[in-house]
C-alpha cells in the first residue's frame, strides 16, 4: 500500500476536520433523519452544512478521503452517509510506522 494518496487527502484542513469529527460524530452533528450517525455515517449534507461549503465541493472532499481509504460510503436511500474506515487508517499508520 502506498501512502501518497492518503498523504495527499490529510493535506487539505477541511479534509482533516472531517476525519476528526467523524471520530465523534454524535458530538459534532445535529441528528438526522435517515440513518444512524455512528452505525450508519453522518449524511454528506450534514457534513456540507458544518464545513460551511457547497454540497458538490464537500462531495469531491468525501471522495478523496473515500479514495484514499480513510472513510466509507454508505447510500440509504437517495442519501449517502459517511464513516470513517478505522482499518483503513490502521493501515495507513502501519505502513507510515514502516517507513
Amino acid at each position: 500500500m502506498s501512502p501518497l494518496p492518503a498523504l495527499r487527502a490529510l493535506a487539505n484542513e477541511k479534509r482533516l476536520a472531517i476525519l476528526e469529527w467523524l471520530r465523534d460524530p454524535e458530538a459534532h452533528f445535529r441528528p438526522q433523519t435517515d440513518g444512524d450517525l455512528v452505525k450508519d455515517g453522518v449524511c454528506g449534507l450534514l457534513i456540507a452544512e458544518k464545513l460551511g461549503v457547497s454540497q458538490p465541493t464537500a462531495s469531491e472532499h468525501l471522495k478523496i478521503l473515500a479514495q484514499a481509504g480513510l472513510i466509507r460510503a454508505k447510500r440509504i436511500r437517495q442519501w449517502t452517509f459517511y464513516r470513517r474506515d478505522e482499518a483503513g487508517i490502521a493501515g495507513l499508520r502501519q505502513v507510515l510506522r514502516d517507513l
